[in-house]
C-alpha cells in the first residue's frame, strides 16, 4: 500500500486513538505521531443495559468512544485538516466507525486495515502498513 505525503493514519480500538501523518512520500512511508486530540463528546442516548439481547456495558462504552472518534475525523476532514485518511482498527471497531463516516470522509478514505495495532510501536505499525 502506498500512502501519499501528509496522509493521515488513524489507529483506534474503541478505547484509544492514535494519529499519524506520513512525513515521507508515497514510496517511503515515514510515520510521524501526532499529539492526541481531544475527542468531542458523544451523546449516549437512552439505551438499556444488560440482558441477553442488549450489548454489554463495555461494548456500549466502546461504541460511544468510536462514535466520538468518527466525529473528530469527520470534523478534521471537513475542515481540510485531513486530506487523505487510512484507518486501522479491529473489525468490530471498523464496523462501528463506518456507521458514522461523513460522505466527504468516505471519498478521502484511502483504505482500512481490520487489525489491532493501537499498542504497537511506530515501527511495528509501519511494518503492518507496508504489508497492507
Amino acid at each position: 500500500m502506498q500512502f501519499p505525503k501528509s496522509s493521515t493514519i488513524a489507529v483506534t480500538d474503541g478505547s484509544k486513538l492514535r494519529l499519524f501523518r506520513n512525513a515521507g512520500d508515497e514510496l517511503h512511508l515515514q510515520l510521524q505521531e501526532l499529539d492526541s486530540p481531544a475527542l468531542p463528546p458523544h451523546s449516549k442516548g437512552s439505551q438499556h443495559h444488560g440482558g441477553a439481547s442488549n450489548p454489554s456495558e463495555r461494548h456500549l462504552e466502546e461504541d460511544h468512544f468510536t462514535a466520538s472518534v468518527a466525529a473528530l475525523l469527520n470534523k478534521q476532514v471537513l475542515a481540510g485538516e485531513i486530506g487523505q485518511l487510512y484507518v486501522v482498527a479491529p473489525p468490530r471497531t471498523l464496523g462501528e466507525l463506518r456507521k458514522h463516516y461523513h460522505p466527504v470522509l468516505q471519498v478521502r478514505l484511502l483504505g482500512e486495515l481490520g487489525k489491532e495495532h493501537t499498542h504497537d510501536t511506530p515501527e511495528m505499525l509501519h511494518a503492518a502498513l507496508v504489508k497492507a
